[in-house]
């Protein structure tokens, strides 16, 4: 049995696929491309496969995780690769499909892209720098046990901060895994919290999946 490991792209259009109808579109793609799945055992069976990490509805990704078992082993990785993308839906993708490696537990933070546009870019930017520049950055964070007040600052490592046209890009790595997960989105309601709230976010595109080390998840 082959454990695979497959790097998917989700742009465009399927940024608006909900993680729940994630799960139900991998099950079709998969019935459609005949690959050898290996099915649970049991009452109930059903195709096995899982995602290393949810993605947030409207959310882009690079980077998206899919574990799955090939009863085949004599299947190349390539032959795997190409009947999936055959019957992949419009803006979906797999990049690259390999044995795993690392257990999921080994990921401990993702790397985002985003843009904040506003009228007066250079006002949003001295905004952006501030809040980064802040000895703590507390958002109010909804968890299973309520809202919980959290300092995101000790977490978020950024990348880059420039200004481009009317927009300021930001790239930024944070917490995500099985203890802590943030995404850039507490970042924009903290700079809404203490600035003007003036400007849009958009383009948020999930860019990494890492870990401790910062060396890529495979």
């Amino acid at each position: 049995m082959l454990r695979v490991r497959a790097t998917f792209k989700k742009t465009g259009r399927a940024k608006y696929i909900s993680h729940l109808d994630l799960n139900r579109c991998m099950l079709r793609t998969f019935r459609r491309s005949g690959l050898p799945i290996w099915y649970t055992e049991g009452f109930n069976p059903h195709p096995y496969y899982s995602f290393a990490l949810a993605l947030s509805l409207g959310f882009e990704s690079e980077c998206e995780i899919l574990d799955f078992n090939i009863t085949d082993d004599n299947m190349s990785m390539e032959e795997i690769r190409d009947r999936l993308n055959a019957v992949m839906p419009e803006g979906m993708g797999i990049i690259s499909v390999a044995e795993q490696v690392q257990k999921i537990t080994a990921i401990a933070k993702a790397e985002y892209s985003f843009s904040l546009s506003a009228d007066s870019p250079d006002e949003l930017l001295s905004e952006v720098e501030a809040l980064i520049a802040a000895p703590e950055i507390l958002i109010d964070k909804k968890t299973k046990k309520g809202i919980k007040t959290v300092d995101i600052k000790p977490d978020m490592e950024i990348i880059s901060c420039t200004r481009s046209g009317n927009s300021v890009d930001i790239v930024m790595r944070l917490p995500a895994g099985t203890l802590t997960n943030y995404n850039p989105t507490l970042f924009c309601d903290a700079l809404k919290k203490n600035g003007s709230g003036m400007f849009e976010a958009e383009r948020f595109v999930r860019r990494a999946i890492l870990c401790e080390d910062n060396s890529i998840f495979r």
